[in-house]
Order: C-alpha cells, then sequence, then structure tokens
C-alpha cells in the first residue's frame, strides 16, 4: 500500500475510533440519565468513558501501524 494511504486510513480510522466511542459513551450516560432523572451526571461519566476508551483504542492502533515499520 501506498504511505500516503497508509496514513489517510490510520488517521481516518483514529478519528472515527474516538468519535464512535466518545458518542456511545454519551448516548449510554443520556439514557441513563434519563431513566434515573440525574442529568447531566452520566452524560459527563460517559463522555469521559468513551473519549478514555477511545484513547485506549488509539493507543493500540498507532502501536499496531508502528510494528509494520521495524
Amino acid at each position: 500500500m501506498n504511505d500516503g494511504l497508509g496514513y489517510l486510513a490510520l488517521f481516518s480510522e483514529i478519528g472515527l475510533v474516538l468519535l464512535v466511542t466518545t458518542l456511545a459513551g454519551v448516548a449510554a450516560g443520556y439514557w441513563l440519565d434519563q431513566r434515573l432523572g440525574t442529568l447531566p451526571i452520566f452524560v459527563l461519566v460517559g463522555f469521559f468513558a468513551g473519549a478514555g476508551t477511545g484513547a485506549v483504542g488509539i493507543y493500540r492502533l498507532i502501536t499496531r501501524f508502528l510494528k509494520r515499520f521495524e
């Protein structure tokens, strides 16, 4: 694969991982807040949990990508 396309794929995947995990956390937190009437507590918890999960996913993506060059 062309290196330029490889980097484009990596950056696209990084953006998608962060977006999907953060939105999933916010959506789960919003659903829980609606059930319990505690808005915005679980939305914030879900946001940070989703962003943290996304950061771990991004770390794994980058380390896997960099192993190709060793």
